[in-house]
């Protein structure tokens, strides 16, 4: 049986669209290329073999861990490769034995449920020891001499990206003492002058034992709901955060609530009442789309990606149309549960 909510296909086309951004900019187009390719090709292939054994025992989260090791390896010794100054016509047959090599050892790790740091360990060991063998063996033929084993042999691109990543980190860590300090006061200094506000406004309301309008728009729909239906009532109340049900079922509970209200405040309160009951829309594809656009045009794309970096490639690819227009067939309840979480995460 497939794995249920894994879509290999698009999750191997990301990996590709992610290399295109990664790639050195300093190689040349056709070796640019193949990183992308190599790394969709594995990658398409390998999720293609878990998609359709039926003998596998696993989750749609444990294949897209499968098949992102070989994505981000196959990016890794591809480029390796580059720089190793073996030929072009002899990449292809290294790349196979390790993109084979990461498949068993990883798709054996999930299976026995080998703790995710112990695998990976793994899988780097055999990678490493595959890339070597492979490169000896190309010695022993006469292919590639003392020179290029050893110039091959030192090539580690994923080292050098844990390298640079490091460096930037002691960077930034390396902030001058004073302007860090500067901004500690700066922050300290805006939390207490929100706390004073805060408390001069609580000052204020007990002194003039004042009632919001947001109170009076609660306590008039308290009054209406005391006349509705339970079902009624509940619905409406639905709509409504944790901390105003609390206070509307404790304005319904008020035995003097009326003489609370002033007559006129409360005829325009329930006037305005339409817009504080959550309205019930109608579930539709441009409500959908609509609701994104909204969310679109408030916020910047490389906001929403980071929001949704972690999440399923169905979601992925989801939103990505959405921004050029596009519905990509997303059950309709499923979707409005993305566009609703997008928007609760800004």
């Amino acid at each position: 049986m497939a794995i249920e909510g894994f879509d290999y296909k698009g999750f191997a086309q990301s990996m590709a669209e992610q290399a295109k951004e990664l790639v050195p900019k300093d190689l040349q187009q056709n070796e640019q290329e193949y990183i992308v390719n190599t790394l969709g090709n594995f990658t398409m292939l390998a999720g293609e073999a878990i998609y359709n054994d039926e003998s596998l025992q696993i989750t749609a989260e444990q294949a897209v861990f499968i098949t992102q090791i070989i994505a981000e390896w196959s990016y890794h010794k591809s480029i390796d490769l580059i720089h190793s100054g073996i030929e072009q016509k002899y990449w292809d047959s290294i790349m196979q034995k390790i993109a084979f090599t990461i498949f068993e050892v990883a798709k054996q790790g999930v299976i026995r449920n080998v703790p995710q740091e112990q695998l990976l360990q793994a899988v780097e060991h055999h990678v490493i020891k595959v890339y070597k063998r492979c490169i000896e063996d190309l010695e022993k033929r006469g292919i590639i001499n003392e020179d290029v084993k050893e110039q091959a042999e030192s090539q580690s691109n994923i080292d050098a990206m844990a390298k640079q990543a490091a460096e930037e980190q002691i960077k930034q860590k390396e902030e001058p003492l004073e302007e860090a300090d500067n901004k500690r006061k700066e922050a300290q200094k805006r939390r207490e002058e929100v706390r004073k506000q805060r408390r001069l406004e609580k000052e204020m309301e007990a002194a003039a034992g004042t009632i919001t309008i947001r109170q009076m728009k609660l306590m008039s729909l308290a009054l209406l709901l005391r006349i509705l239906s339970p079902e009624k009532a509940k619905s409406i109340m639905d709509g409504f955060d944790e901390n105003d049900n609390k206070l509307i079922l404790h304005y319904m509970g008020m035995a003097n609530l009326e003489s609370q209200i002033d007559g006129d405040i409360l005829v325009n309160c329930l006037k305005e009442m339409k817009n504080l009951i959550p309205s019930q829309r109608k579930l539709t594809q441009e409500n959908v789309m609509g609701d994104l656009l909204k969310i679109y045009r408030a916020n910047s794309r490389e906001k929403i990606e980071k929001i949704i970096k972690n999440e399923r490639p169905l979601v992925k690819r989801f939103i990505s149309q959405a921004y050029d227009g596009e519905y990509s067939g997303l059950p309709l309840k499923v979707a409005d549960i993305v566009a609703q979480y997008v928007e609760d995460s800004i």
